[in-house]
């Protein structure tokens, strides 16, 4: 057999293993405090400080030491010819690298923001009835791709017309939903053979989505009555017995900026007004911070008109099969694999591009 590569030295002690236990047991601690309960907001910044502690430290640790335990087998077997023992090592090779890869991924999520949940708006441009199919299907891979992932999405609103939406946001909850997501900001073009078009041309279509993340009540963002246009209206839709029988669907305009939200989802006109302003909230202070760095707008997230020449991300599925980030220059054949929510590998390439640009 030959030799497997040795590793030269043990992976252990790269991290501050005792800073960083210690942080993790004074978090601990606080918890155990008879008052801890006695301030919501507080306990609960605790509890996300010392899950992101452990999210951040134990699985990292827990690879560490099957690399040194696998690098000790290495070592024991390496003169042994055994094909078997061999397939099992790689097998174990293979295995560790697929654990590393979505750890190293989580490193490149350093933003100030990018822990926190999503609100993903999608909006059918250029194309007619099927750039309102295509916005349907972008909606339907976004939220595959969150219930592979374990993410919780919440339709908040959407406004349906013919082939499918003309436009629908989505709130992704999860850990690290904005760091992950944020990349699809931008406009996403489709090249397929309509199935709406009887003499079977080649359609090209565009939607655009936005992204902005969820801020809590530290950020402060100032917003005064007669800033804004509060508007509410009936529930359009399918649902349950208060869709269409009051007025609860909320829709929120604000005048210096021209953001609307909108929200129809939640059962009372007032849940639906508390979930709209949360979502004006986010994104203005995303508006404000554009504002604040025009010089940085290459990277910034922002919307653009939906229409060819903007396209962060083509797929086509006619004449030949094939998905292209044109920021990344990363390409896949399998379509049907991305539209059923396998993106990672595009999520992974815009974060290795962002920070090296």
């Amino acid at each position: 057999m030959t030799p497997l590569r040795k590793k030269p030295t043990k992976y252990g002690g790269v991290f501050d293993e005792a800073g960083v236990e210690n942080k993790i047991k004074a978090e601990e601690e606080k918890t155990l405090a008879p008052d801890f309960w006695n301030d919501k907001d507080e306990a609960e910044k605790t509890y996300q400080r010392l899950n992101a502690l452990k999210d951040s430290y134990y699985p990292w640790k827990e690879l560490i030491a099957e690399i040194d335990d696998l690098s000790e087998l290495i070592e024991l077997y390496s003169s042994e010819e055994d094909e078997d023992l061999r397939e099992e090592l790689e097998g174990q090779i293979k295995a560790i690298g697929e654990k590393f890869r979505p750890l190293k991924t989580k490193t490149l999520l350093d933003g100030e923001f990018d822990k926190n949940n999503l609100y993903l708006s999608i909006h059918s441009g250029a194309g007619g009835t099927e750039a309102s199919d295509w916005a349907s299907m972008l909606m339907r891979m976004y939220l595959r791709w969150t219930e592979r992932h374990g993410f919780k999405s919440e339709i908040l609103d959407m406004e349906e017309n013919e082939g499918g939406i003309k436009s629908v946001t989505i709130k992704v909850d999860g850990p690290y939903a904005f760091g992950y997501l944020k990349g699809e900001a931008g406009v996403h073009r489709l090249v397929r053979i309509s199935p709406f078009d009887a003499q079977k041309r080649r359609h090209t279509s565009f939607s655009s989505v936005y992204c902005s993340a969820e801020v809590d009540d530290t950020i402060e963002i100032d917003i005064k009555p007669e800033d804004y246009r509060l508007d509410t209206y009936r529930a359009g839709g399918a649902g349950g017995q208060h869709v269409n029988k009051t007025d609860s669907a909320v829709r929120i305009t604000h005048y210096a900026t021209g953001i609307v939200v909108q929200c129809q989802n939640e059962r009372s006109q007032l849940m639906n007004k508390e979930m709209a302003f949360k979502m004006l909230r986010s994104k203005l202070y995303e508006y404000y911070q554009k504002e604040k760095e025009k010089e940085k707008e290459k990277n910034a997230i922002a919307k653009k008109d939906i229409a060819w020449g903007n396209q962060i991300r083509s797929y086509v599925f006619q004449p030949y099969t094939m998905v292209k980030d044109h920021r990344t220059n990363y390409s896949t054949g399998n379509i049907q694999a991305v539209m059923d929510g396998d993106i990672d590998d595009f999520i992974e390439s815009y974060l290795h591009w962002q920070k090296e640009d």
